[in-house]
């Protein structure tokens, strides 16, 4: 998905639907890591763009929770 990552210009609906993506993305991402890892056909390259990957996913699932997220004055 090529989403701009300004987050003030989405509503909540759209931002719920990314971040189902966005988690389902992260969710293959591992699981493809695992089973090339268990196998051990994947070149080394190849593992640390998948992880570069899966980190700059979750780093966006975060700032979308965030974002959904209400601040809670205590």
């Amino acid at each position: 998905m090529n989403a701009p990552d300004d987050l003030s210009m989405k509503n909540d609906d759209v931002l719920k639907i990314e971040l189902a993506v966005f988690r389902s993305e992260h969710r293959d991402l591992d699981d493809a890591i695992d089973a090339l890892t268990e196998r051990g056909i994947a070149d080394p390259l190849t593992l640390q763009r998948l992880k570069k990957r899966k980190l700059r996913l979750k780093d966006k699932i975060a700032r979308i929770e965030d974002r959904l997220t209400p601040d809670i004055i205590a």
